[in-house]
């Protein structure tokens, strides 16, 4: 852009030598509004870009966010997953203990009574 807009400005110098003082005045305002147009161009262009920039980063924010929640959601459903199967195991133990516990004292009094006969 810079390189069109060097190029326009020395052909304007070239050509306005050989004009007349309206003329060059003329062509200096035209080249004006040239540079003009081509300075709105590129700060639109910039600004575009980086608008476009934004929004790609702000999407890809959410996407990482949304990720750490689901990465979040599923450890603790494993967690708790885990807790449950723990809890059911202890309360198996517990229950395999009084029934230990239970088969023991009926062995006992079962041996203590055949003692006495």
């Amino acid at each position: 852009m810079k390189f069109l807009a060097i190029t326009a400005g020395i052909a304007t110098a070239a050509a306005l030598a050989a004009c007349s003082p309206q003329a060059q005045n003329e062509s200096a305002e035209a080249a004006n509004a040239i540079g003009a147009d081509v300075s709105a161009t590129t700060s639109n262009a910039v600004n575009d870009v980086d608008r476009a920039t934004d929004e790609a980063l702000g999407s890809a924010e959410r996407a990482i966010e949304n990720a750490g929640d689901d990465i979040e959601r599923g450890a603790d459903r494993a967690g708790a997953k885990a807790e449950r199967d723990a809890d059911r195991a202890g309360r198996a133990i517990d229950n395999a203990t009084e029934d230990a516990r239970e088969a023991t004292g009926d062995a006992l009094t079962d041996a203590g009574n055949a003692i006495k006969r």
